[in-house]
């Protein structure tokens, strides 16, 4: 079984996550972030959920002390990379969201198997969010762009034969 992790990027409102959900129309896949595990620790700390642009600077500063204490995010992303390049269930991608460029290279560099990079575009009035996180996510040579200008079938389609592509690259490396 052919396996590859996506880490996919865009600014808020882009349509990651439709797109990914296009894709669990055909395989089976997983979708994990980075972000998870300081979500966890912000509803301790009274976060509920919202995304004001003050909860998203909150959670960025939270996960920036995480990765300076203990590089939390990345060791919880590498430890989920692992599961799913040993897991003998039929996933074929794994979408891992990252925002930071450099947080980007350090997990590509340390993880193990096919994994690929993917920044997401649309043309929508984005202001903005007053984080670097958020802010800053073009801030890196990504291995694929993808527009999603188009209506959800025409983007269907196109995401479809992307993801086609990016598992031809895996068999050829074989």
């Amino acid at each position: 079984m052919v396996k590859a992790i996506i880490v996919i990027n865009g600014k808020g409102g882009v349509g990651k996550d439709t797109l990914i959900n296009f894709v669990k129309e055909y395989c089976m896949i997983q979708n994990v972030s980075a972000i998870t595990p300081i979500k966890s620790v912000a509803r301790m700390l009274g976060w509920h959920g919202e995304k004001t642009l003050e909860a998203r600077k909150f959670l960025s500063d939270l996960k920036a002390l995480s990765i300076a204490y203990n590089d939390y995010p990345t060791e919880y992303l590498l430890r989920q990379a692992n599961k799913f390049f040993n897991n003998k269930r039929e996933y074929v991608f794994m979408f891992v969201h990252i925002r930071e460029a450099e947080e980007i290279q350090k997990f590509k560099d340390r993880c193990k198997g096919n994994v690929f990079t993917l920044l997401v575009r649309r043309d929508i009035d984005v202001n903005e969010f007053g984080n670097s996180s958020d802010d800053d996510v073009e801030d890196y040579n990504y291995d694929y762009v993808f527009d999603n200008n188009k209506s959800l079938e025409e983007a269907k389609h196109d995401f479809m034969v992307l993801m086609d592509t990016i598992i031809s690259r895996c068999i050829n490396k074989v």
